[in-house]
């Protein structure tokens, strides 16, 4: 709780409190309070500084003022509905201390002739194809369970 007070009074100190109250805004910081995480995500940004935006609209932070290991991370730019697979691969490999290139200085160096555009996952959506393991629910090939009959003590 300390840092983050301390970090938005560094905010304030170094924008000057108009134009910290105008990104305050700007961001989106009155909207997210029914959204908890969305919540802590924006108060975890206050301190960090934006390292770059992915083609999705994914930013990306980072703020060498906390424990490493924990002073990179990603908003997603669907605030519903995200997950990891809307990270592209050259993003990925710096929010994971793979590399310490931002995805913006991989895609400089990637030959074009072997790039190849991120697709998130679409698994259990839309007409995209889902794997379901054969005793799955809903898998088509499901086999007929019902030949089996459950152990009654006592009985011979």
């Amino acid at each position: 709780m300390a840092s983050i007070v301390r970090n938005t009074f560094k905010a304030i100190k170094e924008k000057g409190l108009g134009n910290f109250l105008r990104e305050f805004r700007e961001e989106g910081y009155l909207r997210c309070l029914p959204d908890g995480n969305l919540l802590q995500t924006k108060i975890h940004n206050l301190g960090a500084k934006v390292v770059g935006v992915d083609q999705y609209g994914n930013k990306y932070y980072e703020n060498m003022n906390v424990q490493y290991g924990r002073h990179r991370w990603v908003e997603y730019a669907s605030k519903n509905r995200y997950n990891a697979s809307q990270v592209p691969p050259e993003w990925h490999g710096w929010l994971h201390y793979i590399t310490d290139h931002t995805g913006d200085e991989i895609l400089m160096l990637k030959p074009s002739r072997y790039a190849i555009d991120h697709k998130e996952n679409f698994t259990g959506e839309g007409d995209e194809k889902i794997y379901h393991s054969k005793g799955h629910t809903l898998n088509p090939g499901q086999r007929d369970w019902t030949r089996y009959q459950s152990w009654q003590p006592g009985k011979s």
